[in-house]
């Protein structure tokens, strides 16, 4: 049956059509024709009312992460006293790519629209496994039915292979073909696609794996199946309860339920689960303690948080907030520069980037700053404004953030250690320059620069300018974040407060790292320091942000909105711990007088080295790099490791050639780990070439101690982070101790 809900009202208009306005900026507004098709998953529009022909869209429901009613974009508020908020709404979508605002003609037919894409998203995030695949299936189809007569004949099936990534002999496509078509009528209809499907997609490696364990090879039963756990999984005293529930919740027949075993159907669907994950289950929610001082964490951190492209002639956006603190992302960074009627506005200064105004950053930090996480954000203000606007500015903090701004001592006393994110929860913490400290005397270092990403220059002869550029008001706002100028570990350890932070440019904090590792991650244990990527990076490219991580830094601030390796990196250590922004550090970096240090992890007490050994058996579904007809991908599978120097490492299957559909690949990759608690691991698929760069297919990354060992599937995510299912790998894991 067909996976919808059609007979719902709002459903029926969205698949009846509309014309919706489309908004791309004031000037930009053009009619475009609206529908829902049948799968009840996909949305189609295009610009013309025509038959269905090449010109038109498509949005899968699945892409799609929320509905926002009214002027809740930049684009609409431009032009909210055109249209009426109830005439308008916006489409988000997951991941960096760019919303979609439309204005209805009437506000019954934006409810509809609204109301209607809400249930689906809701209904496409509540699928389990077996319905996820019926969509699936249900979507090829759609695809392939090319004349739409609900059949497909032997010529829509070979040019549906083709778009699935699968590279088949005909008479092989033939043969499954002629078995799924059991009414012999030379075409396949849902159902029987269905079953040719099946076949298509039976996988000869996890059927091997369940006729090790299972003794007739047709199920396993209740202790088949608790053995296959404790052996492969290594799941030790609770595999008997959890064999039990791996029943209930994946064997799709009755029958099999009734007797206490499990199908090789259930089988395969539980090792395609969240529960068959390479993530431990137990690390994604909220696990660790949240009250140690905040100098005791990584903080997932935001460079140039306003800018959704590059820094030189970029869009400067709200969206830009929105979209980093949606991914958890808990320091942003505000430019501030002065704007023509005393309104200061944000920017990438002496550049082309466009100007937004300081108090809507403030507005949509207020209104987005804790729907992701609950644990305090830190507002890290580049400050290039007059002392005027500068006490505007203050004024816009105190009254749109009001008491989510942490403008006092929690107890009252000077603290001797920063507060923890519990004590902090929903409150925003103010980074900046401060006249005097906590204990209300003037500094004696200088507080000429006001700001931090510019070096300290002409100290001495400016001092006497110093309290003259800064406002008192602003100032009064910063409690335990105060910029402080660098001026050597020495300093730091004798004369530094806990509340005093510094910034480091990559190179600067690279050097550091080198010269005195271990002074940098004692200092990182009291204080807090934020890193930021090189002023050349004008394409708004990061740094590898592990170098920072692996001193200690916990603000190690990168361009949230650049795709690439170090986001990985990045989502990869923050996916853990309720993704809430916060990672706690290992003990090894809390303690004031660790001797680590990331060149030499041998020395550290309590080391112990591990080997990891990955068996990369074979991949599901492969999404296509290259849409040119007939162009099928040659896989490889490339692992790295991320952490100390010494664990940096990369191995690399050979490529299969023409498959993408169900590779095999069989082969073991070997690594030693000299610091778990600090090792990334990230697995990258894609397309070999001999003659120029293999192209990226999809990667996951995450930190080696959030491993679960045994059978695994690895869900595989787009260069964005996206999910892209059901491309998966299946691997096998084992983490033993280096002998």
């Amino acid at each position: 049956n067909q996976p919808n809900q059609t007979h719902d009202p709002y459903i029926q208009v969205m698949m009846a059509g509309s014309t919706l306005r489309k908004v791309k900026s004031r000037s930009w507004k053009k009619n475009r024709y609206f529908r829902l098709l049948e799968d009840g998953l996909t949305i189609w529009y295009k610009s013309r009312w025509l038959p269905p022909c090449d010109d038109h869209v498509t949005v899968s429901v699945t892409d799609l992460e929320a509905v926002r009613e009214g002027h809740q974009s930049e684009v609409l508020l431009s032009i909210a006293e055109e249209f009426p908020a109830e005439l308008c709404f916006t489409l988000v979508f997951h991941g960096r790519q760019g919303n979609l605002d439309l204005v209805a003609e009437s506000p019954d037919e934006a409810q509809a629209w609204i109301q209607g894409v809400r249930m689906l998203i809701h209904k496409a995030q509540t699928m389990d496994e077996k319905e996820r695949l019926d969509q699936w299936v249900w979507d090829w189809f759609h695809k392939a039915d090319k004349n739409k007569d609900g059949k497909m004949n032997f010529k829509e099936v070979k040019k549906l292979l083709k778009m699935m990534n699968v590279e088949m002999n005909e008479d092989h496509a033939l043969h499954l073909f002629t078995m799924a078509d059991k009414s012999e009528s030379g075409s396949l209809e849902i159902e029987q696609f269905v079953f040719f499907y099946k076949m298509l997609t039976q996988r000869d490696e996890v059927w091997k794996v369940f006729q090790d364990y299972s003794e007739d090879g047709e199920k396993l039963m209740l202790e088949e199946l608790q053995s296959f756990l404790s052996v492969e999984q290594h799941e030790g005293e609770q595999s008997a309860q959890h064999a039990q529930e791996l029943i209930e919740r994946y064997e799709p027949s009755e029958t099999a339920k009734k007797q206490g075993a499990m199908s090789l159907d259930g089988f395969q669907m539980y090792l395609c689960s969240q529960e068959g994950s390479i993530f431990k289950p137990e690390h994604q929610d909220l696990y660790q303690d949240m009250s140690q001082p905040l100098s005791h964490y990584f903080i997932s951190s935001s460079h140039n948080t306003y800018l959704l492209e590059d820094q030189l002639r970029g869009q400067s956006s709200l969206e830009a907030y929105i979209q980093a603190l949606k991914r958890g992302c808990r320091c942003v960074e505000v430019d501030c520069w002065d704007g023509y009627d005393g309104d200061p506005v944000v920017y990438h200064g002496h550049t082309l980037t466009s100007k937004i105004l300081f108090k809507d950053v403030i507005s949509t930090l207020k209104e987005y700053a804790f729907r992701a996480s609950e644990f305090p954000v830190i507002l890290s203000i580049e400050n290039h404004c007059s002392v005027e606007q500068q006490t505007v500015m203050a004024q816009y903090l105190r009254q749109i953030l009001g008491d989510m701004l942490q403008t006092t001592l929690l107890d009252g006393q000077v603290p001797q250690q920063l507060p923890s994110p519990q004590e902090l929860k929903g409150k925003i913490l103010l980074k900046a320059k401060k006249i005097g400290g906590l204990e209300e005397y003037v500094d004696e270092t200088c507080t000429d620069e006001v700001s931090d990403e510019e070096e300290m220059a002409n100290c001495d002869a400016e001092m006497s300018k110093a309290k003259s550029k800064m406002s008192r008001e602003l100032s009064d706002l910063v409690v335990y974040c105060k910029s402080v100028h660098f001026d050597g570990f020495e300093h730091a350890h004798s004369h530094a407060k806990c509340y005093e932070i510094s910034s480091f440019s990559e190179s600067k904090a690279k050097k550091l790292a080198k010269e005195a590792g271990t002074d940098f991650v004692q200092y990182n244990t009291r204080q807090l320091s934020r890193t930021y990527p090189s002023g050349l990076r004008t394409d708004s490219s990061n740094y590898n942000p592990q170098d920072m991580w692996s001193v200690g830094c916990q603000i190690v601030a990168l361009n949230f909105q650049t795709a690439g390796l170090e986001m990985d990196l990045n989502d990869g250590l923050f996916r853990q711990n309720g993704c809430c922004g916060y990672v706690i550090k290992p003990n090894f970096m809390r303690d004031g007088n660790t001797q680590f240090s990331p060149d030499k992890p041998e020395e550290r007490e309590g080391y112990k080295p591990l080997r990891l050994s990955i068996q990369v058996i074979s991949g599901q579904q492969l999404p296509k790099v290259n849409q040119k007809e007939g162009s099928i991908v040659d896989p490889l599978v490339r692992v790295e490791i991320y952490g100390v120097p010494q664990d940096q490492a990369k191995d690399e299957t050979s490529h299969i050639n023409n498959n993408g559909f169900n590779p095999v690949w069989n082969e073991t990759l070997d690594f030693t780990i000299h610091t778990p608690e600090l090792a990334l691991v990230c697995f990258v698929v894609e397309d070999h070439d001999k003659a120029s760069r293999n192209d990226f297919i999809g990667q996951y990354t995450l930190p080696f101690m959030c491993i679960q060992p045994g059978y695994r599937h690895i869900h595989l995510l787009s260069k964005d982070g996206t999910a892209i299912p059901p491309s998966s790998l299946f691997v096998n894991i084992s983490i033993s101790e280096l002998t």
